[in-house]
């Protein structure tokens, strides 16, 4: 398999598994096999819950943003992403988490409102900015582990004052980056967890384990910890793509974040192939703070491939 069908599997495979899950959001455990209890005999993108069938949430809507910003600007700026996020927030989005809102529209310059939110509330950790970090991991793979997990920090700390979900969305960008080599990001957690800070690494290493269950978490799945492990949890317990956002899905909780986050990491290590069409032709992405554009398939693909070429 090679990289490019990788990449398509990550871009897409995350946008697949948003929209699959945001009809079940905060619902129980088990939800999604109740109600469709074998797999491929219906079309499971139905929708519902406020979402339409396919419809995208604003795990992927940011995700975008966050991409047009590194291919317009030619890397990172974090000022234009932060803009972005504002202009995206104030377009009234159909989902927004209470923690993102509050930064987005405090009024604050780009490098002060997420510190300000912090201090205010002490609560931080959410998992929104892993939510929409695909765009990005895929972008700085290619630089390495340490450019990956710095650049990841870098966006985290846009929303989320809390080091704790920089340092989650840091371990996720560098696995993306290894499954994105055909590497099994499994086995690389040793050696990304080495490049964790010293006051996160426990937390991580122990939500990250291979004998560690969703079951065990101590805070809700919306926190960025217990996503990410029970993304990994459904990766490494799974065999295949659809099987792994299945998993994802059935715990229950934040279940777009959830899907969002095994979706691309399934889908990078078992490529674009792997995602159903059933579940791809239905897919759109509606871009509040992007001039009324709708992506779908097409436009998530070539998204996929300018995040791969060489800035010119």
């Amino acid at each position: 398999m090679d990289s490019r069908e990788r990449v398509a599997g990550a871009v897409v495979g995350s946008a697949v598994g948003d929209a699959l899950g945001a009809p079940f959001e905060f619902g129980p455990a088990g939800a999604f096999s109740a109600r469709f209890p074998v797999s491929g005999v219906e079309n499971e993108m139905r929708g519902g819950g406020g979402w339409d069938p396919g419809e995208a949430t604003d795990d992927t809507q940011m995700a975008v943003h966050v991409a047009e910003s590194l291919l317009e600007r030619g890397g990172l700026d974090p000022q234009d992403v932060f803009a972005r996020f504002q202009r995206w927030a104030a377009d009234d989005p159909k989902d927004i988490g209470l923690q993102t809102e509050d930064v987005l529209t405090r009024g604050l310059p780009w490098n002060q409102a997420a510190e300000a939110h912090y201090r205010s509330t002490h609560h931080a950790a959410g998992n929104g900015s892993l939510m929409r970090a695909t765009t990005a991991a895929v972008y700085f793979a290619p630089q390495g582990r340490h450019a990956t997990m710095d650049a990841a920090r870098r966006i985290s700390a846009l929303t989320h004052g809390d080091p704790a979900a920089g340092e989650g969305t840091a371990i996720f960008h560098d696995l993306l980056r290894a499954a994105l080599t055909g590497a099994d990001p499994l086995k690389e957690l040793p050696h990304t967890l080495a490049a964790v800070h010293a006051d996160h690494r426990e937390r991580y290493a122990r939500v990250t384990s291979p004998t560690w269950h969703p079951a065990e978490a101590t805070e809700f799945n919306g926190a960025v910890w217990p996503c990410l492990g029970s993304a990994l949890w459904a990766l490494r317990t799974t065999g295949g793509y659809e099987e792994a956002v299945r998993a994802a899905i059935d715990l229950g909780g934040d279940t777009d974040t959830l899907a969002a986050v095994t979706g691309a990491l399934a889908g990078a290590v078992h490529g674009q192939s792997a995602i159903p069409a059933r579940w791809t032709d239905p897919l759109h992405v509606p871009l509040p703070g992007g001039d009324g554009r709708v992506l779908r398939l097409a436009d998530l693909l070539e998204l996929s491939r300018s995040l791969t070429r060489p800035a010119s």
